[in-house]
């Protein structure tokens, strides 16, 4: 039988599963899916201390636990975030802005996997983790994360 988290209470319950997971675990400030292509890094979804439902199960996906890092986001990594995430879906309380980012970026880099050439040209996903805004930018996917946050702010 497949997981449903149907309420707001589940979905709490969720994310302090997979925050126990991880050792050391600290919710980032900001966090994100970019999709980067030949003109630089989109951001279809950011968060900015919310989603931190989403922002676990990244992490549990790639291996952070804390701190300012990105992470090179292969289709393989984005699926099973999607899979880990969609229970969430039960609950229509809440809207679900990654989980619907992410499933269509896995589409768009599951279409370039295939084609990609040898020259890397294709489209990939990174995921990008603030811990702290005092960080310095952990590379260029990072700082257009936050050029993007600071014109939200605007």
């Amino acid at each position: 039988m497949t997981a449903r988290w149907p309420t707001k209470d589940d979905l709490a319950a969720a994310r302090k599963r997979f925050e126990e997971a991880i050792p050391g675990w600290e919710p980032p400030v900001a966090f994100g899916v970019g999709l980067v292509g030949d003109d630089g890094t989109s951001f279809p979804a950011v968060n900015r201390r919310s989603g931190f439902l989403s922002a676990v199960v990244l992490g549990m996906v790639c291996g952070h636990a804390s701190g300012t890092r990105t992470y090179d986001l292969p289709p393989y990594m984005l699926a099973e975030a999607v899979r880990l995430m969609s229970p969430a879906e039960a609950c229509t309380d809440v809207r679900h802005p990654n989980l619907t980012a992410w499933r269509s970026m896995l589409a768009e880099i599951e279409d370039t996997a295939d084609t990609e050439n040898t020259a890397g040209t294709g489209r990939r996903a990174v995921a990008v983790f603030v811990g702290d805004f005092a960080d310095p930018p952990a590379d260029e996917h990072d700082a257009r994360f936050r050029a993007l946050l600071a014109t939200e702010d605007a």
